[in-house]
């Protein structure tokens, strides 16, 4: 199932509570379900002025969709193509 970036521009993320994030969280958690199995929440970054989050779902329209359901921006929504890291570099052709 396809990987997704969520952007969420949202002034002055960093100083948000812990109380705000936990109800950032269950708001969140309260759509999921609503929306039922087939999108999941991994997880996301607190940034100075944004949330980028990451979400397993069968299509963008459905990332779309718990964002206006939860009443959360999400300016760019973005598939993930592919994954690298350090031991992409280790990694052979030939193997």
């Amino acid at each position: 199932m396809p990987k997704y970036l969520i952007e969420r521009d949202i002034p002055n993320a960093a100083a948000l509570s812990a109380a705000e994030l936990r109800a950032i969280a269950e708001r969140s958690c309260a759509v999921l379900r609503r929306l039922g199995p087939t999108i999941q929440w991994v997880q996301s970054y607190v940034t100075e002025d944004k949330l980028t989050c990451v979400y397993i779902a069968p299509d963008a329209e459905l990332i779309r969709e718990h964002a206006r359901l939860g009443g959360f921006p999400a300016e760019r929504v973005l598939e993930v193509t592919a994954i690298i890291d350090p031991t992409t570099a280790e990694t052979s052709e030939e193997a």
